[in-house]
This record gives structure tokens, C-alpha cells and sequence, in this order.
């Protein structure tokens, strides 16, 4: 491609290449795809942006991003054989959508800090739902129950804290865990024990609501983490010729330790 084409440009020959394949005569696995057998590529390759994301693979993250926006142009390419809407109109709705959202850089609105963009984004979305009759019934309608249970217990508790059903400090919600905690001691069943971890998990994720923090990134973090280290142990026990499995605790548990230093 001419190094002087524009953004638009190679937008719309990603578009083509998208219409090419889904045409006669054009690939046989792109033209037996549907909505429904695309969403794991979906998914898929929105994990793997977080991964590049993760690793600070810039390169791949370019590549991954690639990989991303042709998810969103091959429903549009399904949607458009089907006359239901055109990629036009996905731009579209983006572009009036973020300068409707943002009076406060493209209007008169105001807001002067991130949480009073967010509070104004939220007012805007509950409005736009209900010209539209989509208002959910009730408040936690409006979270899908297909995410992630991470994401989805992130969501609900913050749409149940802005309505006032919260703790009043995060002391509150540790203290919470610890009762969830002995709850769980106590309990014999498999299904109360399930219960309980759930509860557990639930706490968890107001903790990290009250601090700031990510649950589903703070996991992610962890699982990287815990990957790398346990990629030093079997690395050092390889070289004494043995796997994990003819290994023991005591001598993996001084590799593991050796492997936190490391990681400083």
C-alpha cells in the first residue's frame, strides 16, 4: 500500500477485502460464517489486545488491534448482505455518540473531573434509552448476563452503589470478607460451600471498587505472575533433570521463593 494513503483510505480497503472474501467465488470458510460462529473469534481477540496490552508488546498491539477492528467489520459486512445496516452506520453512531456524550468539550456542559464525566456519561445513556423506550425495568437489567462473572459482579456493584446500596468505607468491606470467611469455615455442603466462595468473590471485587483498582486486571496481573514463576521452577528443576511432578514441596516451594526475589 502507498505509504500516502490516508487513515480513511486503508479503512475502506479493509472494508473491500472484507466484501471480496464474502462474495462469490470468494473464500468458502469467511462466506460460511455467521453472527453466531464469529463471537468466540470475538472474544478471542479481545483477550489477546489485553495480553499484548499486558506484556507492553507495542507491535503486537498494533497487530492485535488489526485483528480487533475486523471483528467489527465482518458483522457489518453480515449486517449490510442483509440490509440491515452498512459499517457507515456503525461510524456514524460512534461519531454522534461521543460528542453527545461529551457536551462538555463539544456543548456548554461541565465537568471538571473524570467522575463528573462519568456521572454526565451515565445521565446521557439513561436518557438516550428512554427516547428510545429501551429503559431496562430494573436497575441491574441493564448489565449482561453473558460477561465475564469478574466484569459482571464489577458492574452490578457500582450500579447498586450509585444507588445508595453500599458500604460507607472500604473497612467496612474487609470486614465483610472476614464474616464471609467464617461463613465458609463453617459450611459442609458442596452447594452452601459454593455459596460461600461466591460471596467471598463478591466482597472481593467491592474491595478493589472501593481502592480503585481493577479485579479483572488485578487477576490478570496475578495469573502473568504466577505463570512466570512457576516457568522458573520447571526451568530450574529441568536443569536437575526432573519435571514438577518428581519434584516435591519442600524443593519447589525454595524455587518459588527464589523466583519472588527475582521478581523483586
Amino acid at each position: 500500500m502507498h505509504p500516502n494513503n490516508t487513515t480513511g483510505e486503508r479503512f475502506e480497503r479493509l472494508v473491500q477485502i472484507m466484501a471480496r472474501l464474502r462474495a462469490p467465488g470468494g473464500c468458502p470458510w469467511d462466506r460460511e460464517q455467521t453472527f453466531d460462529t464469529i463471537k468466540p473469534y470475538t472474544l478471542e481477540e479481545t483477550y489477546e489486545v489485553l495480553d499484548a496490552i499486558d506484556r507492553r508488546d507495542w507491535r503486537a498491539l498494533a497487530e492485535e488491534l488489526g485483528d480487533f477492528m475486523l471483528q467489527a467489520v465482518f458483522y457489518a459486512t453480515m449486517a449490510a448482505e442483509q440490509g440491515l445496516f452498512r459499517i457507515d452506520d456503525a461510524l456514524e453512531a460512534i461519531n454522534e455518540k461521543l460528542i453527545r456524550r461529551h457536551p462538555h468539550v463539544f456543548a456548554e456542559g461541565d465537568a471538571k473531573t473524570p467522575a463528573d464525566v462519568k456521572r454526565r456519561w451515565d445521565e446521557i445513556k439513561r436518557d438516550e434509552k428512554k427516547e428510545r423506550g429501551e429503559e431496562p425495568k430494573t436497575l441491574l437489567a441493564a448489565v449482561p448476563r453473558n460477561m465475564p462473572a469478574l466484569v459482571e459482579a464489577q458492574q452490578i456493584a457500582s450500579k447498586a452503589a450509585g444507588a445508595g446500596f453500599d458500604w460507607q468505607n472500604v473497612t467496612q468491606v474487609i470486614d465483610k470478607l472476614h464474616e464471609e470467611l467464617e461463613e465458609l469455615g463453617r459450611a459442609r455442603e458442596p452447594s452452601e460451600k459454593e455459596d460461600e466462595i461466591g460471596d467471598m468473590l463478591f466482597v472481593i471485587v467491592n474491595i478493589a471498587r472501593f481502592l480503585s483498582v481493577d479485579p479483572e486486571q488485578a487477576l490478570r496481573r496475578t495469573n502473568a505472575k504466577f505463570r512466570r514463576r512457576f516457568g522458573y521452577l520447571e526451568a530450574k528443576l529441568a536443569e536437575r533433570g526432573r519435571a514438577p511432578e518428581e519434584s516435591n514441596i519442600d524443593e519447589m516451594e525454595a524455587l518459588w521463593q527464589e523466583a519472588k526475589r527475582r521478581d523483586g
